[in-house]
């Protein structure tokens, strides 16, 4: 697996605000498309190629979880390589686990491969409990033996048969891993009350070249699968999370950038958001957009959503966007608990928001200036960079190595843009 460096956990980024970001932009491809299609590996019997894949930590670290199974795994350029056919482990390593959340999707392959699984209890950021008894529930259901105990999980099933299971609440991670385990029962399953990111989707599409059989009505996934699927080729969708940050990115420095490889239908929700508050969104064709401040900032109402909702993953950077907004903004946070940690570091930084409970209230101010913050998630890092591009002076952000877990050079395409931002290495 070849690779370049990323953070050490010493690592900071000094940003000297006051310069608005122009020009062009590539987006990489989605983390969280690629995560679970690299997991969909384990399933197959022949060689896998996926591009348009992140350079990232969480994406290393999938790999190297990989190749501890025994898989054979090649990474260069966006495009990874995987040979699953040496994989005869199904017990994960647990360092690798514990360090990011989307581990847990290596239990529904694994289980769907070997009829058994034991995988720890995962990490990743700090932003709630995010539990998995809706993944357990999932698999109890479908006929499986489940203990938790020394910190990880042990599944093991007799007989893979199909299920009809509904999701007490809406779950990304939980859908996904359904499917990946259904992905290798061959009667068909009914599961309700799913999640319709199109990171699913995406992972739906990639395993339908394996010969899985779906069909979606709303919420209700059908879905076949097949035992033992041969390998599989697929370019992973745009992240847009990524397109996210940078079209606030563009609107809050009073700049103007042109996103490449984008796709504006995932992006719906953002777009009626920042347009709402004073930007502006063309399409120019060819999954392009063009991104600007159209009019002065204006206050706003913002709930997060499951998808097609407004995302709980855009909640951060549009908090900044808003703490520089003329009047007074809510942001009601309906995903997860404990998600409101940056609204303490942008306040070091001049902004004024207060937190009751999942609400965060924030007065607009007239500017930021530069201090020392501290990211205590991914996308609070991403906020907080954003802040220090438009705050005064200087801004020391420390614990970038959330960054690193999910967004691709921001520091060098930043740059690109023309922003003053550099990564340090104490």
């Amino acid at each position: 697996m070849t690779t370049t460096t990323l953070s050490t956990y010493s690592d900071y980024l000094v940003i000297r605000g006051g310069k608005p970001l122009h020009g062009k932009v590539k987006i990489s491809g989605a983390k969280n498309a690629s995560l679970p299609i690299l997991f969909a590996t384990i399933l197959s019997t022949r060689d896998c190629v996926v591009s348009n894949v992140p350079d990232l930590l969480d994406v290393r670290n999938t790999l190297k979880l990989l190749e501890n199974l025994g898989a054979k795994v090649f990474f260069s350029e966006n495009r990874v390589f995987v040979d699953p056919s040496g994989i005869k482990e199904y017990k994960t390593d647990e360092r690798i686990i514990r360090s990011m959340r989307a581990s847990v999707l290596s239990m529904g392959p694994l289980l769907g491969r070997f009829g058994k699984a034991v995988v720890a209890l995962p990490g990743g950021c700090s932003i709630g409990a995010r539990p998995i008894d809706q993944h357990i529930k999932f698999f109890r259901t479908a006929g499986a033996k489940v203990e938790i105990k020394n910190g990880y999980v042990h599944l093991s099933i007799k007989k893979k048969r199909g299920v009809h299971f509904r999701f007490d609440l809406v779950t990304v991670t939980g859908t996904e891993n359904a499917i990946l385990y259904l992905s290798s029962v061959e009667e068909e399953s009914l599961l309700e009350n799913v999640a319709l990111e199109p990171e699913v989707i995406d992972l739906l599409n990639a395993l339908k070249k394996v010969g899985v059989e779906w069909e979606l009505d709303g919420r209700r996934l059908k879905i076949k699968g097949r035992e033992n699927p041969e390998g599989f080729t697929h370019s992973v969708i745009p992240d847009r999370i990524e397109a996210g940050t940078f079209m606030v990115g563009a609107v809050l420095t009073d700049g103007e950038v042109v996103l490449e490889n984008v796709c504006r239908e995932h992006l719906e929700a953002v777009i009626r958001k920042l347009e709402e508050v004073g930007g502006s969104v063309q399409s120019l064709g060819n999954g392009k957009l063009k991104v600007f401040r159209k009019e002065k900032l204006r206050p706003s109402v913002i709930e997060t959503e499951v998808y097609p909702g407004f995302p709980t993953d855009m909640q951060a950077q549009f908090m900044v966007l808003l703490s520089l907004a003329e009047g007074e903004s809510v942001i009601k946070e309906n995903i997860f608990e404990n998600r409101f940690q940056h609204a303490q570091e942008l306040n070091r930084l001049g902004a004024n928001i207060t937190v009751r409970g999942n609400t965060a209230y924030i007065k607009g101010v007239e500017k930021l200036y530069g201090a020392e913050v501290y990211s205590t998630d991914l996308r609070a890092s991403a906020s907080l960079v954003l802040a220090g591009l438009v705050a005064e002076g200087t801004t020391f952000v420390r614990d970038i190595y959330h960054l690193d877990r999910g967004y691709e050079r921001l520091e060098e395409k930043l740059r690109e843009l023309g922003a003053e931002i550099e990564r340090v290495t104490d």
